[in-house]
């Protein structure tokens, strides 16, 4: 099973995610349900060592960096968060590789202003197979 890995860069604190299926869909189950955190395997000094999600109002989520942890923080409304999950849910079942970016931008329907970049990958790979 592969153990969960943040990668952060510093330059644009963008976020690389790496981990099993099994683990993407506790993640999801986490940002779901609003609660939870998941411990990250150390690569280098710029990986995170974790994922802590809360529930906060919102509106939309909200996906930042807790720099004195060390950990990437997911919290927001219902709504944004389900949406959230279901995104997770299907990089863990997506057979043919691939990654997905989850980005903000100005009228975002479900993050935050604020939100870092947040690059999840498949667990069969990074690029698609097909």
């Amino acid at each position: 099973m592969l153990p969960v890995i943040l990668d952060r860069d510093p330059v644009c604190d963008e976020v690389d995610l790496t981990a099993s299926a099994e683990e993407l869909n506790r993640l999801a189950d986490a940002v779901a349900e609003g609660e939870g955190l998941l411990s990250s395997t150390a690569s280098n000094s710029d990986t995170l060592t974790g994922v802590e999600v809360k529930r906060t109002p919102g509106p939309g989520v909200l996906i930042h960096l807790d720099s004195e942890r060390q950990i990437l923080v997911i919290s927001g409304d219902v709504a944004g968060r389900a949406v959230l999950a279901d995104n997770l849910r299907g990089m863990a079942s997506a057979e043919d590789g691939g990654h997905l970016h989850i980005d903000y931008h100005p009228g975002h329907f479900y993050l935050a202003e604020g939100s870092v970049p947040l690059v999840v990958n498949s667990p069969h790979g990074g690029m698609p197979t097909r």
